[in-house]
């Protein structure tokens, strides 16, 4: 039995260290072999590579790598879990927020496809929970996600499962929507939330909106099938109006549609195909990028254990 660790890093540099000898005295304590993969992210830091470099040099079950930019925690995971070689795949952050201690906990539950941590009192400010919520029904609504199931970073996935995820090309991979597309075995484990061990989380805003984009977007036709429907809702009001209309002009000859409902509906009209075409030109672009078959990373330099 193996298993692989998949890290991606950014910018982090005093827990990396910690997090590499706990991660071998965790799978020391289980006897098992193990391999661990720290991803940096294009991380503007120099001292982060640096780091990584020098503690794979000093630990033979390390592997760095390194991408070319700053492609995104996604396909920096996914580089990762390409990369690995274990009967089992934990993903995890780079910042002691999820305790390697806690990975037997997720062991235990090794006969499911798929083990998510699910974390009680969340170390994180009031806005990033409140996103996280929407973000969550979202999830359910557009991949398929368990109602019951919290999604976390900190998850088991075993060896058929990423097999049948790696077999999916996307420019733009989503790793839950990957999981739930290959298998539908997915539990929870109850695991504590710990504190950050180094600065403000590199989770911005615009990150988490991007990441909502590409979900909603980029791995799945949702909008697609809102403006369809949309538009046959509208294409039915009008039709009813204009039958409206029809039936005033006949009963009351001199009646005539004022201007303000004529331009109210011009605007309208307008504006919902405009938005139309904005979605579907969003979609064009993620067809492009997998016609070009543009990969979703790019590795710069790898230093092997």
């Amino acid at each position: 039995m193996k298993y692989s660790v998949v890290i991606p890093v950014y910018n982090t540099v005093g827990p990396l260290a910690e997090l590499v000898s706990r991660l071998d005295a965790v799978f020391d304590d289980m006897r098992v072999e193990h391999e661990v993969i720290m991803v940096d992210d294009g991380s503007p830091n120099p001292e982060t590579w640096r780091t990584l470099a020098e503690l794979a040099s000093d630990h033979p079950r390390l592997r760095a790598i390194r991408l070319s930019r700053n492609f995104g925690q996604q396909p920096a995971t996914l580089c990762g879990i390409a990369e690995s070689s274990g009967d089992y795949v934990i993903t995890m952050d780079d910042d002691l927020q999820h305790s390697p201690e806690d990975i037997p906990l997720l062991a235990a539950e090794g006969d499911h496809d798929v083990v998510i941590a699910q974390f009680s009192g969340k170390k994180h400010s009031l806005g990033k929970r409140i996103a996280s919520r929407l973000k969550g029904y979202f999830d359910t609504l557009l991949i398929g996600k368990p109602a019951h199931i919290r999604l976390s970073p900190f998850r088991m996935i075993n060896r058929a499962t990423v097999d049948g995820m790696l077999s999916i090309r996307s420019a733009n991979p989503f790793i839950p929507a990957l999981m739930f597309y290959v298998t539908k075995d997915v539990v929870g484990v109850p695991i504590a939330h710990q504190a950050r061990a180094e600065g403000r989380s590199n989770y911005t805003l615009g990150k988490m909106l991007k990441v909502f984009n590409n979900l909603i977007i980029g791995n799945s036709s949702f909008l697609l099938r809102v403006i369809g429907y949309f538009g046959i809702t509208i294409a039915t009001i009008s039709m009813l109006y204009a039958l409206w209309i029809l039936v005033q002009q006949i009963v009351h000859p001199s009646f005539a549609p004022g201007w303000p409902s004529v331009i109210v509906s011009v605007l309208f009209v307008g504006g919902l195909l405009l938005f139309s075409v904005g979605i579907i030109g969003e979609y064009l672009i993620r067809i492009i990028s997998g016609v070009e078959a543009r990969p979703s990373y790019v590795v710069r330099e790898r230093i092997d254990g």
